[in-house]
C-alpha cells in the first residue's frame, strides 16, 4: 500500500521557520519524484518545488525561492521541506505527492504526473 504521510506543520508568527516531513512507504523511493504543493483558503493548488530523487534535481517556485530548501534522506524515505522567513501568504494546506521521475513534468506552477498523494497539513503564519 502506498503511503505519503506529511507532519511538521502547525502556527508561526511572521518571519518564523518550519519544516515539513513526508514520509513515503510502498514504492521505489529512488525511481520517483516528490513534490511539495499548497492551497490557500479559496484559491488553487500550486506546485512550489520538487525533488527528483533518481538524479537529485530540484525546482522551486519563484515565490518560495530563496526561503524554502527541499531535502531527501533516501535511507528513511523522506522528503523534507525547510520554510524559513514565513510570511502570512504562505498560509495554505500543504500536501507531498509523488509521481514516477520519468513522467513528471514541471512547470512554473504546478507538476504534474503525481500518482499519489498525501492528506495535506496546515502551515498557519500570523502577522
Amino acid at each position: 500500500e502506498v503511503q505519503l504521510v506529511e507532519s511538521g506543520g502547525g502556527s508561526v508568527q511572521t518571519g518564523g521557520s518550519l519544516r515539513l516531513s513526508c514520509v513515503v512507504s510502498g514504492f521505489t523511493f529512488d525511481d520517483y519524484a516528490i513534490g511539495w504543493f499548497r492551497q490557500p483558503p479559496g484559491t488553487e493548488r500550486d506546485g512550489i518545488s520538487l525533488i527528483n530523487n533518481s538524479d537529485g534535481s530540484t525546482h522551486y517556485a519563484e515565490f518560495v525561492k530563496g526561503r524554502f530548501t527541499i531535502s531527501s534522506d533516501n535511507a528513511k524515505n523522506t522528503v523534507y521541506l525547510q520554510m524559513n522567513s514565513l510570511k502570512p501568504e504562505d498560509t495554505a494546506v500543504y500536501y507531498c505527492a509523488a509521481g514516477p521521475a520519468s513522467a513528471v513534468v514541471v512547470t512554473a506552477t504546478f507538476y504534474y504526473g503525481m500518482d499519489y498523494w498525501g492528506k495535506g497539513i496546515l502551515v498557519t503564519v500570523s502577522s
